[in-house]
């Protein structure tokens, strides 16, 4: 059975100036969509994505916002260049996991109607540029009620 599920990305104080956007698609086949330009505050995303499931076996999660092998799909955020801003250095690729969403917390979102999964994300990296590569959830995701 498959069903939508809504996920919200925060990205936190993400790099002042530079374009950040959900990858929608993959390798060179890609757009980029809900593109913002960060001021240095909070950006947010929020879309739908399909849960194939299955009691017995791990959440997989299809669409074309997911990215990578079933059991280890991640949702890219494009950056600067990759988000299709060409007056920038920076051009990267932010990875979300996806695989620490469990049946549980999918059971009480499906219970929580309205309700979304959402995960808050450091916006700057280590080398004070946007953040990029696999990135660590900070508490994970977490149902929000509406």
């Amino acid at each position: 059975m498959e069903r939508e599920i809504t996920l919200r990305i925060i990205l936190e104080k993400p790099t002042a100036g530079v374009v950040f956007g959900i990858q929608e698609g993959n390798g060179n086949n890609y757009v980029t969509i809900q593109k913002q330009q960060s001021q240095g505050e909070d950006l947010t995303f929020e879309f739908s994505i399909k849960l194939k499931s299955k009691a017995d076996e791990l959440p997989v999660f299809l669409g074309v916002a997911a990215q990578g092998p079933p059991k280890e799909r991640f949702v890219y955020i494009d950056i600067g260049r990759a988000a299709g801003q060409m007056d920038t250095p920076w051009s990267r690729r932010l990875k979300i996991p996806l695989k620490s969403i469990t049946w549980e917390l999918l059971y009480q979102l499906e219970a929580a109607y309205g309700s979304v999964l959402e995960v808050r994300v450091p916006g700057v990296g280590k080398d004070g540029g946007p953040n990029c590569a696999s990135v660590k959830l900070q508490g994970g995701w977490k149902l929000i009620e509406q």
